[in-house]
C-alpha cells in the first residue's frame, strides 16, 4: 500500500473515531482499513491509537502524528486539485458558539453545501473554546479577544457585552442608572464564576455586595427566557438579544457603562495546512458573517 495512502486512511480513522465508521467513509471494508492501521504501526514501531469498546483515542505518538500527517495528506489534496482543476471537495470541520451556530452560521453551512455538491461537513456547536489542533478542527468561529498563537484570524464583525431586562420587571422593580443602582435588583447569573461577576467601563468588575441572585444558569437560552418573564436582569451578548431588543421584548439597560466592542473571527491553521475547501468557506463565510447585522456593533432597539 502506498504510504501517503497509509496517512490518509490513520487520518480519517482519527477524524471518524472508530475503523468502521472511517471505512465507511472510505469506500473500504473494516478489515482494509484495519490492516492498513497496523501496517503504520508497523512502519513507526509504536501504537497509534487506543481501542476501546466505544471508540478510538490517539496515544500521544498518535497525536504527534495525527497533526503532521493531516497537514500533509491536506496539502497533498490542494496540490492535485490544483493541478487537475478538480472541484472543491472532502471534509470540513467547523466549530462555533451554540446559539450564534444555530441562528447564523448553520444557514451560512447550508448554502456552502449547495454551492459545493463534493463537500462535506461537520459543524460542532459548544461553547467552549475548542482546539483546533487537538480535535481536528478546521475553521472555529470565536468571539472576544484572542490568546497569541500560531492560528491565522480573519476579523468577521464585533458585538457588545450588555444588560437587560422585560419592561414589566422593570416596571415593577425600577430601571437602573447606574451600577450601584443594581443592589436590590434580582440578576440572572451564570454559573461559571466569570459568569457571575459583571464587569463596567473604567475597569471597575463586580455587582453591587446586596445584588440578588437567585437563579443561575449555564445555558443562554434559559437566561433569555427568564429574563423574557421578567424574572432579572440578565447580562448577555448583543447577537443574543438582539431579536428580543427588537421586538420590544427587553430592554437594554446602562449603555454608558458598557465596555468596548468585543471582535468575532474566522480562525484557522497556516495556509500551509489548508485544503482549497477551506480557504473556499473562509472566503464565502466571512463575507456573509461581515453582512449579519448583529456582528456590526449596533445594538437594536
Amino acid at each position: 500500500m502506498d504510504r501517503l495512502d497509509e496517512l490518509a486512511i490513520f487520518v480519517r480513522i482519527m477524524d471518524e473515531g472508530s475503523l468502521v465508521g472511517a471505512a465507511g467513509r472510505l469506500g473500504r471494508s473494516p478489515p482494509a482499513v484495519t490492516r492498513a492501521l497496523a501496517a503504520l504501526e508497523d512502519r513507526v514501531g509504536q501504537r497509534l491509537v487506543d481501542r476501546t469498546t466505544r471508540r478510538l483515542a490517539a496515544t500521544e505518538a498518535g497525536r504527534v502524528l495525527y497533526d503532521k500527517a493531516r497537514a500533509l495528506v491536506a496539502d497533498y489534496d490542494a496540490a492535485t486539485a490544483a493541478a487537475a482543476g478538480t472541484p472543491v471537495q472532502g471534509l470540513l470541520r467547523l466549530t462555533a458558539p451554540l446559539q450564534f451556530g444555530r441562528r447564523h452560521l448553520a444557514p451560512i453551512v447550508g448554502r456552502f453545501l449547495d454551492a459545493h455538491a463534493g463537500v462535506e461537513i461537520e459543524l460542532v456547536l459548544n461553547d467552549r473554546n475548542v482546539d483546533l489542533i487537538e480535535e481536528g478542527i478546521d475553521v472555529a468561529l470565536r468571539i472576544g479577544s484572542l490568546a497569541d498563537s500560531s492560528l491565522l484570524a480573519r476579523p468577521v464583525g464585533q458585538v457588545r457585552r450588555l444588560w437587560v431586562a422585560s419592561p414589566a420587571y422593570l416596571a415593577r422593580r425600577g430601571t437602573p442608572r447606574t451600577p450601584a443602582d443594581l443592589a436590590g435588583h434580582e440578576a440572572l447569573l451564570g454559573t461559571s464564576r466569570g459568569n457571575r461577576e459583571w464587569a463596567f467601563a473604567g475597569g471597575r468588575r463586580g455587582a453591587p455586595a446586596r445584588l440578588a441572585g437567585r437563579l443561575r444558569v449555564d445555558d443562554v437560552e434559559t437566561r433569555l427566557r427568564a429574563a423574557r418573564e421578567g424574572r432579572g436582569i440578565a447580562q448577555l451578548l448583543s447577537y443574543q438579544a438582539a431579536d428580543d431588543l427588537a421586538a420590544g421584548r427587553l430592554v437594554r439597560l446602562l449603555p454608558d457603562w458598557e465596555r468596548p466592542p468585543q471582535p468575532v473571527h474566522l480562525l484557522t491553521k497556516g495556509r500551509a495546512h489548508r485544503a482549497p475547501r477551506i480557504d473556499a468557506f473562509l472566503d464565502f463565510a466571512a463575507k456573509r458573517l461581515k453582512a449579519l447585522p448583529v456582528l456590526s456593533g449596533a445594538v437594536p432597539g
